[in-house]
């Protein structure tokens, strides 16, 4: 780690493209790098997985670096305040005499009663803590916490019907042409879309991931078949793309049935 940090500073004292960076800049580094993990991780290559997460610890030891540049702190305080936080939101390992046996559900519902006392004081609004990370992600978080004060539809049927609504002026806005419209429809019938899948329990940026990485994987397919026929993939007509990625569909959904356990 040590040594880690040496190459973060020697970059930003002798590297003009490092010494150009800010806090600002690096972000959507970071962002990047967390997705890159996601998918290594869903690839399962182990390899893969160390060196992307090598990736994203180099953005916590930049950014570190450069707010150390501005006397505010170093990577050893980003270090602290993280072990501070995990004991602190951990008293059923850390303070175990005080707490008989909790469930994973118990945990989860101590740990946001924490993370409330430690904002304590605090005016905000309830969905203030939901500011960052996917527009997905957020959306997920706003409605969860909207739904635990009871503003919420009763059912997933019912919220299905809220889409039905939102599809609906979303048709009339492409039947105008108005763009303005039809972006806002069209936010908000994603919106109604993830509140479907939060009733249902599907987390829908792990989903948009999955069918992402499955069109990733049929896409590939057809490449490699128009390689194997000495083809280039711009060379093939829609219906020859169509017949290939029906193929795929078949193909990956085969493997899939073979490659699920069997009972016995």
């Amino acid at each position: 780690m040590e040594q880690l940090l040496n190459i973060m500073r020697e970059l930003r004292q002798k590297c003009p493209w490092d010494q150009q960076q800010t806090p600002e800049s690096l972000t959507r580094y970071a962002i990047e790098e967390a997705y890159e993990v996601e998918a290594a991780v869903r690839d399962g290559q182990a390899e893969e997985v160390r060196d992307e997460l090598g990736d994203l610890l180099l953005q916590v030891v930049f950014q570190s670096q450069m707010y150390s540049e501005q006397g505010a702190f170093d990577f050893q305080d980003v270090v602290q305040a993280i072990c501070k936080k995990l004991v602190r939101r951990h008293p059923h390992v850390f303070e175990a005499e005080k707490f008989s046996q909790l469930s994973a559900e118990d945990v989860a519902v101590l740990w946001q009663e924490i993370k409330q006392q430690e904002k304590a004081g605090k005016p905000q609004s309830r969905l203030d803590q939901i500011k960052h990370g996917p527009a997905l992600q957020q959306a997920e978080g706003i409605q969860k916490n909207a739904a635990a004060i009871g503003f919420d539809f009763a059912s997933a049927e019912d919220a299905y019907v809220k889409l039905e609504e939102e599809l609906d002026e979303f048709k009339q806005a492409l039947k105008d042409q108005n763009s303005d419209e039809m972006m806002e429809e069209f936010g908000d019938c994603l919106f109604s879309l993830v509140n479907i899948g939060r009733k249902l329990g599907i987390s829908s940026e792990m989903a948009l991931l999955g069918t992402v990485h499955k069109f990733r994987t049929r896409f590939a397919y057809i490449e490699q078949q128009a390689e194997l026929n000495n083809k280039k993939i711009e060379d093939l007509s829609l219906t020859e793309m169509d017949q290939l990625w029906d193929q795929a569909k078949q193909q990956f959904k085969q493997q899939a049935l073979y490659e699920k356990p069997q009972l016995e």
